[in-house]
């Protein structure tokens, strides 16, 4: 079926002016309204105003201009029933085939957060959804698009077949209009939610609307009998794993792309030059150095067994040096903001490692998911960072300003360990981690153990843990294996016991005030 008509009528104004011009090349009629038409006449196109066509006026506002049976009869006709076109005809309604629509900034305007109800009620478009839904349901006699990223296959395609779509094109873009039509009204309903609760709203709807668009499909999920897909957010925020090109390596496994998160949102919290290792979502080795390099072998150091196998990340350039050290390891994902070309030639000879390239940045996902049984945990994300001005030393040892720079960083490694979590550091490397113990004492044991059969020495080290003492067993435990200083919540009912046991080895402690509980 050969196009004759569209209508364009878009917010997002993004190649409407392209698009417009292919189609009148083709000889394809334009209908517009309001901004468009005067967009397209600016450029030289010919345009007939809706208004004309209709023979209606636009008014209130501009609120009713497309909704009238000349548009919707041309777009919802059928054109293979009898009865769809003698009625078309009596009434003088000609044909509609493709509709181009995106609509009213809603999700933008209520970005703003001196927006109004009343400006947000009048950004809720009404009629853009209305022929977008309409043209989707008729797809098989009607284009519909939404997405000005389509512009330029659909125009390529109408060239090909000389002003013909094919109906997998017309379906897959009418599946694509009612996602898009679902995401605007469950923004809107997620924002009137809020409205609706009033001046104590906690920020999470009554009913709660979610979009994420499937960016791939995975061999299998967590377990080979385990299906698994990857899905992004429509917006992401800024510097997040999801933002990742893949620049070579083998396919993304769903552990790969959880594995390499826990990494990523781990070494980009880090100011300097840093080296995150993570094995099976924890880190096995963090440090700090000078360059990627040096970075890279203080955190392989700390527990070279476990980073075999591991995903590697940096915050800062890779260049061939780095690549050069970390090849001698089995890599199952590598990721840092940016390569050298040297680098990159490097790491071209080890084709199956996957390589990432991620925007630096510091956004985060505007909640935390996690499902159960029937339903779905929601929470802000654990982004609290330590204050200078909230640490209290709780004990008559003062750390010292290395020992200070050491516990910061364990503290914040300790952030992306899974609870029961200790961590020791010194001198900007991890030493021994000890993860997700149902007994924090059993982690502390295993983080010494780990330092121990890496042959490194605790004497003089820092430790921290993610939340705080119940009783005074656990620092014991760390005093003995020479820990000169503990960074730690505190809030326990056993605080003055473990206080005093920590003044007993001469420690110096540290409280945050800040848990990192991470299941």
């Amino acid at each position: 079926m050969t196009l004759q008509r569209a209508l364009i009528s878009v917010s997002n104004k993004q190649g409407a002016v392209e698009l417009a011009r292919a189609l009148h090349a083709l000889k394809i009629e334009i209908l517009s309204t309001g901004g468009t038409a005067l967009l397209l006449r600016d450029a030289g196109i010919p345009v007939i105003e809706v208004a004309n066509f209709t023979g209606f006026p636009e008014m209130l506002d501009g609120r009713v201009k497309t909704l009238h049976p000349k548009i919707h009869g041309g777009i919802l006709g059928r054109r293979d029933l009898r009865s769809h076109t003698d009625a078309m005809a009596m009434h003088g309604i000609s044909p509609i085939d493709l509709v181009v629509v995106n609509l009213y900034p809603f999700r933008e305007t209520i970005a703003n957060p001196e927006c109004s109800l009343e400006e947000a009620i009048e950004n809720i478009d009404i009629g853009g959804p209305a022929m977008v839904r309409s043209a989707a349901k008729n797809h098989r006699h009607v284009a519909v698009l939404t997405d000005p990223s389509d512009y330029k296959l659909v125009i390529s395609e109408l060239k090909k077949s000389k002003g013909n779509l094919s109906d997998a094109t017309r379906f897959r873009l009418a599946v694509k209009a009612f996602s898009h039509t679902a995401e605007y009204d469950g923004t809107i309903a997620n924002y009137l939610s809020g409205v609706e609760a009033g001046p104590g709203f906690d920020g999470y709807p009554q009913r709660l609307h979610l979009t994420f668009t499937k960016q791939q499909g995975l061999r299998y999920g967590e377990n080979p009998h385990q299906s698994g897909a990857f899905y992004r957010e429509p917006r992401m925020a800024e510097g997040v794993l999801s933002q990742y090109q893949q620049l070579q390596g083998k396919e993304l496994s769903y552990n790969n792309i959880a594995d390499s998160d826990a990494a990523w949102d781990c070494v980009r919290g880090l100011p300097d030059c840093a080296c995150v290792i993570v094995k099976h979502a924890n880190p096995c080795g963090v440090a700090l150095g000078t360059d990627p390099l040096t970075a890279y072998q203080g955190a392989f150091a700390t527990d070279p067994t476990s980073a075999f196998g591991g995903i590697i990340a940096f915050n800062r350039t890779v260049n061939d040096a780095t690549v050069a050290a970390l090849l001698g390891q089995f890599v199952e994902v590598l990721i840092a903001p940016s390569y050298t070309p040297e680098a990159l030639k490097a790491l071209a000879a080890k084709g199956n490692i996957r390589v990432l390239q991620v925007p630096l940045g510091q956004g985060h996902n505007g909640w935390d998911m996690k499902r159960v049984g029937g339903g779905l945990l929601v929470q802000t994300p654990d982004t609290l960072t330590l204050n200078e001005d909230t640490l209290r030393v709780v004990t008559r040892t003062q750390p010292t300003a290395q020992q200070m720079t050491d516990l910061r960083l364990a503290f914040h490694v300790a952030h992306y360990v899974k609870s029961n979590a200790i961590v020791f550091c010194h001198l900007g490397q991890t030493l021994g981690i000890g993860a997700g113990q149902m007994s924090r004492v059993d982690s502390t044991r295993i983080a010494r153990r780990k330092a121990e059969d890496a042959g490194l020495s605790l004497k003089g080290s820092v430790a921290a843990s993610d939340a705080f003492f119940p009783f005074r067993d656990g620092l014991d435990v760390i005093a003995e294996a020479g820990i000169s200083a503990i960074i730690q919540p505190g809030g326990s009912l056993k605080d003055n016991e473990v206080i005093a046991a920590a003044d007993e080895h001469g420690l110096a402690m540290v409280f945050t005030g800040i848990r990192h509980f991470r299941h």
